[in-house]
């Protein structure tokens, strides 16, 4: 008895200790949501697209939906920590006063790490919200790679690259694996191709370059919340889509004067009449070359 008694006495000391002692803080967890305008769900034309189309009020409010439905998913899994990017046409299509106020957002160009700007090696997952597929791809809706009025061809060690793709390897880097896409079904297919089986919410089926079997916006936000939550929930088994050194860039212009006056620069070789090739340390000294090319703008099309 005495034993009990004293057995009693010290689980009760130790619950008393235990309860002066702070409470074990959660892991950190932090976020990078890139969210580009072509995937959203129903976006079709460029009527949706930008400042002065007749559908592009409605298209913001269902770009910053789709975020704000990856947002909540990505904090009910557990974020501490979330950065979105704004990172379409202009970079300043978001609604910001729609998101919580601990969430921050990058927004306009230009910007290092693109479509990335901000991920460092401290973040622990990114999410791809709205995407497309590349201008290599003879399918999907609004499909391009970084410019469709300047550049038919953008190439990475010999592969075709995808904007989603060239944001996981931007995340590779640091690495931090893409979790979750949202796009229609040839944007997924490709970037999946390339970086392995994420997770993804396929707002479309494209038809063609401007049409699309679409979903409705609340269907695709319910979906992307769900699938956000498996692909973090998955985090640990999806590996970084890291490149490695060095990167060979190639580019193809619609013109012919850039792929010229590009060839002056030192380290840029000619490959054709509307092509260059640069050799990068990395994949963010890419980055900075194609921003600079498509930002850099003296009137060099003829």
């Amino acid at each position: 008895m005495r034993t009990m008694l004293r057995l009693a006495t010290l689980v009760s000391a130790l619950g008393a200790l235990a309860a002066l002692l702070p409470a074990e803080t959660p892991p950190e967890l932090k976020v990078y949501v890139s969210v580009d305008m072509e995937g959203v769900v129903g976006t079709v034309t460029s009527d949706q697209l930008g400042p002065g189309g007749f559908e592009y009020e409605r298209y913001r409010e269902f770009m910053t939906r789709e975020t704000l439905a990856a947002v909540g998913a990505a904090k009910e899994a557990g974020a501490t920590f979330i950065l979105v990017s704004d990172s379409h046409g202009n970079g300043e299509n978001l609604l910001i006063e729609r998101f919580p106020p601990d969430v921050r957002i990058v927004r306009s160009w230009p910007r290092r790490q693109q479509m990335m700007a901000g991920i460092d090696q401290s973040f622990d997952a990114a999410i791809l919200i709205g995407y497309h597929a590349s201008t290599a791809n003879p399918r999907g809706v609004r499909a391009h790679t970084f410019s469709s009025a300047r550049l038919t061809r953008v190439a990475m060690n010999g592969r075709e690259m995808t904007e989603g793709a060239w944001s996981a390897a931007i995340a590779g880097h640091f690495g931090v694996p893409v979790v979750m896409m949202s796009g229609d079904d040839a944007a997924i297919d490709e970037v999946r191709t390339l970086v392995g089986p994420i997770e993804a919410a396929e707002t479309k089926k494209s038809l063609g370059f401007h049409s699309a079997i679409t979903l409705t916006p609340e269907a695709s936000y319910a979906l992307i919340a769900e699938k956000v939550r498996a692909g973090l929930k998955r985090r640990g088994e999806l590996e970084p889509f890291a490149l490695g050194a060095p990167v060979v860039l190639d580019i193809g212009f619609k013109s012919y004067m850039p792929a010229e006056v590009l060839a002056y620069l030192r380290g840029v070789e000619r490959t054709g009449s509307h092509s260059v090739r640069f050799q990068a340390r990395d994949i963010l000294e890419a980055s900075d070359f194609v921003e600079f090319v498509t930002t850099y703008s003296p009137a060099l099309e003829p």
